[in-house]
This record gives C-alpha cells, sequence and structure tokens, in this order.
C-alpha cells in the first residue's frame, strides 16, 4: 500500500517544481515551487472547465459589464439632467471627469485592498458601494451630490477592474485562462448594448420635464444587484489563501474543484501548515509590496503592461467618444449630406455600423489571443489601428468629388480601428497585468496599470476637442496614429514572452528578467 495518499497528486507536478523527486527538497531548492503547492495549483490549471468555473467567470464581469453601462447612461442622462438641475458647462464637464477619475482612485484602492485583505470582500465591497453611488445619483437634489455620486461610481468600477480579473486568472484552467478572460472583457460591449436597451426601454414613455433620467441612473442597481447577491458564495482565490498561508482554507476550496482527492488534499493541508506559497522572482525573505512593481526583477513587466495600455486608452476614449462627431466632420464637405437632419440620422446610422465592429473585434479576440499569443496580439492590433487612423487621414485629404469612395474610406478606417483594437490590444492589456506579477501583488498590479491607462483616456477626453478646435481634425488622427505606433513600440521594446505558461511558470526562476 502507497503509504501517501497524495503521491498521484505530486507525481503529476514532478515537471512544474523542477525536481526529480517532488517529494524531497534538495539544501538550495528555497526559491522553487514546494512540491505540496505545486499539487495543488496544478489541480486549478489541469481541471476541466466545471460549472463553477463558469460561475466564477459570469461573476467577475460585473465591473466590466456596469462601465459599459454607466458610461452610456451617463451620456444619455446628462440632456435631461442639465435644464433640471440648472447645470451650467463646467458642471457638466465635471460629472464626466468624476466618473473618469473615480476608476483611476479605485483601481489603485481596490489591488491593493485585495492583496492583502482578499479578493472576495473586496469583490463584494465595491458591489455595495456602487449601488450606493446609483442610489445617490438617482435621489441627487443638485450637480454637487450628482458629481459626487458619479465619483463614487467610478471608484466602485475602478475597484472591480483589477481585483475581479486578477481572481479571474487565479481559477480560471490554464488551456482556456486567455479566452476567458478576453471574453470578461468583451462583456464591456455588452454592457453598451444593455444600457442601449435600459434607455430605450424607460425613454419610450418619456415626457418633457419629468423625473425620467432619475430611472435611468436608478436603473444601474438592476444591473449591480444580481452580482452582489451571487458573489455572496464565491469561494475565495486558492491562490490568494495559499500565498498568506491559509493552506487549510486554499485545501477546502479545492475540494470543490476535485471532490475526489479531498482526503489527499486535507493531508496536504496539514504538512503545509501556515507556509506560504511565494513564487516569485524575487526570493523569498525579501517582501513582496507595491515596491515590487518597480523592482529590477519586474520593472520591465510594469512598463509592459502600463505604456501600452496608457497609449492604448488614449486613442480607444479619444475615437470612441468622438465617433459621430468625427464622422460629422469628415462628411461634412459631401454636397449629399451637408446639412439637415438626414446628416445628423446618417452620422449617428452610420456610428453604430462602426461600432459593431468593437463587438466583432472583442468576439476574434477569443480565439485569437489564445491561439497567438498576448504580445503577438497586441502588436497585430496596435498595427491595425495605425491602419485604420493611417486610412481616415488619407480620406479627410480628399476632395469630395468621390462621394462613394470617400464614404466608404472614412467607415472601413473606423472599422479598422475598431476591430483591429478589440481584438488585440482592448483584451491583451487586460489580461497581462494577471499574468505579469505574483500572487501578493498581482491584484494591485493590474490595479497600477488600469489606473495609468484611465488617465490616458482623461486626458484624451480633455485635449482631443480643444485639439480639433484649433488644428483641425488631421491633427486629431495623427495624434491617433502617434500614440498607436508608440503603444505598438513600448509592446515591441519591453515584451515578455509567456504564451502557454501557467501563473507559476511565468514568476519561476527559469523565467528571463
Amino acid at each position: 500500500m502507497n503509504p501517501d495518499p497524495s503521491a498521484d497528486i505530486h507525481a503529476s507536478t514532478a515537471n512544474a517544481t523542477g525536481l526529480k523527486n517532488p517529494t524531497a527538497s534538495p539544501v538550495d531548492s528555497s526559491h522553487l515551487i514546494h512540491p505540496d503547492h505545486a499539487a495543488m495549483t496544478a489541480i486549478l490549471d489541469n481541471s476541466p472547465m466545471l460549472l463553477i468555473h463558469y460561475r466564477i467567470w459570469a461573476l467577475s464581469t460585473g465591473g466590466t459589464l456596469l462601465s459599459g453601462v454607466s458610461m452610456f447612461l451617463l451620456g444619455v442622462t446628462l440632456p435631461l439632467v442639465i435644464p433640471r438641475l440648472h447645470m451650467p458647462a463646467s458642471s457638466v464637464g465635471m460629472v464626466a471627469a468624476m466618473l473618469m477619475g473615480g476608476t483611476v482612485i479605485g483601481a489603485l484602492l481596490g489591488g491593493h485592498i485585495a492583496d492583502r485583505w482578499g479578493r472576495k470582500p473586496v469583490m463584494i465591497s465595491d458591489m455595495i458601494l456602487l449601488i450606493i453611488a446609483a442610489t445617490l445619483a438617482a435621489l441627487a437634489p443638485n450637480a454637487t451630490i450628482l458629481t459626487q455620486a458619479e465619483l463614487l461610481l467610478g471608484i466602485g468600477v475602478g475597484m472591480d477592474f483589477p481585483v475581479a480579473s486578477s481572481y479571474l486568472a487565479e481559477f480560471m484552467p490554464q488551456g482556456r485562462r486567455g479566452r476567458m478572460m478576453a471574453a470578461s472583457i468583451a462583456i464591456q460591449s455588452v454592457g453598451m448594448l444593455a444600457g442601449v436597451a435600459l434607455a430605450i426601454l424607460l425613454l419610450q414613455n418619456a415626457r418633457t420635464g419629468d423625473d425620467t433620467w432619475r430611472w435611468l441612473l436608478a436603473a444601474e442597481i438592476l444591473v449591480v444587484l444580481p452580482y452582489l447577491i451571487g458573489r455572496l458564495s464565491l469561494p475565495e482565490s486558492v491562490r490568494w489563501c495559499m500565498g498568506h498561508g491559509r493552506n487549510a482554507q486554499a485545501a477546502k476550496i479545492l475540494t470543490r474543484f476535485a471532490p475526489d482527492q479531498k482526503k489527499q488534499l486535507l493531508q496536504i493541508a496539514q504538512r503545509l501548515g501556515r507556509k506560504h506559497h511565494h513564487v516569485a522572482k524575487i526570493l523569498p525573505g525579501h517582501r513582496l509590496g507595491i515596491a515590487t512593481l518597480f523592482a529590477p526583477e519586474y520593472r520591465r513587466r510594469t512598463l509592459l503592461v502600463t505604456l501600452p495600455w496608457f497609449f492604448m486608452d488614449i486613442a480607444t476614449y479619444g475615437i470612441g467618444l468622438f465617433t459621430t462627431i468625427l464622422l460629422g466632420s469628415m462628411r461634412s464637405d459631401l454636397p449629399a449630406l451637408s446639412s439637415s437632419l438626414g446628416r445628423d440620422l446618417s452620422n449617428a446610422l452610420d456610428s453604430g455600423k462602426v461600432d459593431l465592429f468593437l463587438l466583432l473585434g472583442s468576439l476574434l479576440s477569443l480565439w485569437a489571443v489564445p491561439k497567438l499569443g498576448r504580445i503577438h496580439m497586441q502588436l497585430i492590433g496596435f498595427f491595425g489601428m495605425i491602419l485604420g487612423m493611417t486610412l481616415l487621414l488619407i480620406a479627410a485629404h480628399q476632395h469630395a468629388e468621390n462621394v462613394i469612395q470617400k464614404y466608404y474610406m472614412i467607415l472601413g478606417g473606423f472599422m479598422l480601428f475598431n476591430l483591429f483594437m478589440t481584438m488585440g490590444p482592448n483584451a491583451t492589456t487586460f489580461i497581462l497585468p494577471t499574468e505579469m506579477y505574483p500572487t501578493q501583488v498581482r491584484a494591485f498590479g493590474a490595479g497600477f496599470a488600469a489606473a495609468i491607462a484611465k488617465i490616458g483616456a482623461t486626458i484624451s477626453v480633455f485635449l482631443l476637442p480643444l485639439i480639433q478646435a484649433n488644428w483641425g481634425l488631421s491633427a486629431v488622427l495623427l495624434l491617433m496614429i502617434l500614440v498607436s505606433l508608440l503603444g505598438l513600440g513600448m509592446t515591441w521594446i519591453f515584451r515578455v514572452q509567456g504564451h502557454g505558461k501557467t501563473l507559476e511558470e511565468h514568476h519561476g526562476p527559469e523565467v528571463p528578467q
């Protein structure tokens, strides 16, 4: 009889630990993965997709879904709110800025708390904060309260992004992690469609001067509530528990994924006791914290996950928020669309056409990112964004004699940009931060990257209208080409190839810095 009931688990992890005998520890192996910890993570990495995996995925999409819903509903609501609350132009800009600025605060705050106190507490508390914020916004008696509510809403969304993405990455099987995370960020597009549905439902019977705008803002509660209820029964991240020495809790959670190995898991937890699962390029004995992001071992990775995302968000939010305006500007010289309500309707319809390519790109990313790898798809995506903006720049300098040709060049440019952006960088910049850092700082690393990106988005939203007013549309398009080129360049310079690696293999001593 085998004296070690967990020998079958250990045998499957021998290669992961780099030890010929996974039950024996060589003298100098303190920097390697402990065999018992490797056995536990192997269960996560090698598990088939179970119902609990899909449930974890669905409940991890709260922040991405609400970011799409909140941005769309705010855009629909503001024209109704301005006359009711007598809002000056400065207050209107401040409301939008607070929503965006709140995500910066939330991403940094949520990531730090989640690394320290756990993923699940933050994933529950940010949903509670979102419900409070949506309630406050719907009941706001003046512009000041509405602005504060949008700040809280932004903080809640910002908190959820890095924490939920880290949580999802830590649970998904190795072979499905990329696809499930790409699907998670794709839900942002679904959120915008959900916002459209809610707006149509509430606005179709609205009357001038009524309180429909309050119901629009309150509708966000209906989006958040199912996530809050569902997350209450979610388990804590196994990897977070192991990283903080809570091996008994980790083993108990793992029995939900491998119930037939319950006895072996409990024995493993007993042997491990409170031993921390330390898997990092920084050796044990060195504390993993915020400074880890800028340590020599991780500095390159921090530059990889922050700079390309920063440049992508400048382009994405700049083009996304001003698609209709840019379409109108570029088509103003077309004789058939020179004026009238018909021109505005055509611009709106064309915006819908090009925005469909956001969803198409998101769907393609589910195949392309796992197949070709994060870095390759990020490079391809930025290159496609450059092609799209270049086509628009060429169209902007064409005369209007060939109306049909210019029209299709304009639509084609926007479609290329949206397709390659969502197929590449929009997905990969969301995934990479969860893989580039060890468990103890994963959520903060993802939050730091998201915060830097949203600073880029905020800069873009404020500056693009000024650039267009002072230097024209060509200057806007040249800037979009430049930032996309910088995103491509930064990805190439700081690239870290990790296609096919587990979260632990990303940080093992065999991985080059």
